[in-house]
């Protein structure tokens, strides 16, 4: 089973992560924290690295559900979305797989809510 889903576009980087914004934001999620790793890399490290940039999604009434049937869930909370530039230019787009994460845990209702916001982060990378 793979922990994500992936799909590669050509558009600039920019448009790109205002797209999958649009997208998440159409589906009822926020963006909890905005990591721009390239950034901080070069902050911390003094290292250059490609445009990677990690968008921790939140839908809050998955979440809440998820909170009330396990309440350590929240350790794998929020739902992560990269955009990062690949080689040549072109942008990847990626999200977590929330049903591989969850896989940990035994719970069943847990398993049902993930199922759920899988379709809905598989949808937002589509219709990047």
């Amino acid at each position: 089973m793979s922990y994500h889903f992936s799909k590669t576009v050509s558009m600039a980087f920019p448009a790109a992560v205002e797209k999958v914004t649009a997208e998440l934001t159409a589906r009822g999620f926020g963006i909890l924290t905005r990591i721009d790793v390239q950034q901080t890399l070069e902050a911390k490290l003094g290292v250059g690295f490609r445009p990677y940039l990690i968008l921790g999604a939140c839908n809050p009434p998955f979440a809440y559900r998820a909170l009330q049937t396990e309440d350590k869930v929240g350790t794998m909370l929020p739902c992560n979305v990269i955009v990062q530039q690949r080689d040549g230019g072109t942008i990847e787009i990626s999200a977590v797989d929330p049903v591989a994460s969850m896989a940990a845990i035994d719970n069943a209702e847990l398993a049902a809510v993930a199922g759920e916001v899988r379709e809905m982060l598989r949808a937002v990378v589509d219709a990047v």
